[in-house]
């Protein structure tokens, strides 16, 4: 019979962990993508970079139209510097350079966990973009 309970014990904590967020649940939440964690990218609120990042971001949100035939295309992370997903996972979208002749350096390139990484120096260094 103690070993039954003993089973008991640790699956009734097992479940209140996976419930309560496990032993972390009352730390920082740590952003994570779908396959990967983003606890390591600096953040920058959207409304901290400049205004053509949030016109692409709610022109994301709406589905388009997209100003460049490459928006909305696969980006393949062939840098690695994004939390390595399956083929597929990312998309990217050209945040518009005032003055520039062609797309600029500037992406929004989004995870289907709902995520937003911002480049302003074409796929070099990404920020995660805190959209709240």
């Amino acid at each position: 019979m103690t070993n039954y309970r003993s089973r008991v014990v640790v699956l009734v904590v097992a479940i209140l962990a996976a419930l309560l967020g496990g032993p972390t649940a009352f730390a920082a939440p740590v952003a994570r993508a779908e396959c990967g964690d983003t606890s390591g990218f600096d953040r920058v609120a959207l409304a901290d970079l400049p205004p053509e990042a949030t016109d692409t971001y709610e022109l994301i949100r709406s589905g388009g139209p997209y100003p460049y035939p490459q928006d909305g295309t696969v980006f393949e992370n062939r840098e690695g510097l994004l939390p390595d997903c399956e083929r597929g996972y990312y998309h990217e979208y050209t945040v518009e350079t005032p003055g520039s002749d062609d797309r600029g350096a500037r992406r929004i390139v989004t995870g289907d966990g709902d995520e937003y990484f911002y480049t302003d120096d074409h796929y070099a260094s990404f920020d995660l973009v805190d959209v709240s």
